[in-house]
């Protein structure tokens, strides 16, 4: 399991001529990244002196983030079984008219998976961007840096999840699955790059 290897081996793996693992499931480590920041700051304000008030919350926050690393770590692998399937279904053979068909049908049914992977990945990097904010305004003031890393590593996961979207559904035929894709990743996108600008302005300003 990808998500087993020790970082070196992932990262050797990543810069090497291997197509796989690539870009989404670098996004998808980034974000889980992120999630493991938002715990940190929640593990270091749950309990603590002066912070009583927002205890419940942290706890919420902290669930949460959990939830959304392992949801992530899942990803890395998925990524790569996507990509996996499509490159499997173009070496497809296509010596009769039969076979181009089914290759056909192959490559475009692996394609949409390797679309809704990132898209997936999207979503869970657009909560760790909103959870990055509560973190920043509510988590022990001696950890916020680590919330401003957990919102820079869930924004860059989460454009680097986007263009992974752009890129497989460039080739998709279905105009339907096309459009109501790229509707919702204009949803989660929304306001992202606004709310990384506000939590990076509200950490450093706390430093």
């Amino acid at each position: 399991m990808i998500k087993d290897q020790p970082i070196e081996h992932f990262l050797d793996a990543l810069a090497s001529k291997a197509p796989a693992p690539g870009g989404g499931s670098a996004a998808a480590i980034m974000g889980a990244m992120g999630a493991a920041l938002v715990g940190m700051v929640g593990n270091l304000t749950v309990g603590k002196k002066n912070y009583e008030a927002v205890e419940d919350e942290m706890r919420a926050m902290l669930a949460q983030a959990e939830d959304l690393r392992a949801r992530l770590t899942d990803l890395i692998r998925a990524d790569v079984e996507a990509f996996n399937q499509v490159m499997g279904a173009y070496g497809l053979p296509k010596d009769t008219d039969a076979q181009k068909q089914a290759r056909t049908e192959a490559i475009q049914a692996a394609l949409k998976t390797a679309t809704d992977v990132p898209l997936d990945c999207a979503r869970a990097c657009a909560e760790i961007v909103r959870l990055s904010r509560i973190a920043a305004e509510k988590g022990n003031r001696n950890v916020v840096s680590d919330a401003g890393a957990a919102v820079a590593a869930g924004y860059a996961a989460l454009r680097c999840s986007a263009l992974n979207v752009h890129v497989n559904v460039g080739s998709i035929k279905d105009g339907e699955f096309v459009a109501s894709r790229l509707a919702e990743l204009d949803r989660i996108m929304a306001g992202m790059e606004e709310t990384d600008r506000e939590v990076y302005a509200l950490v450093k300003g706390k430093l």
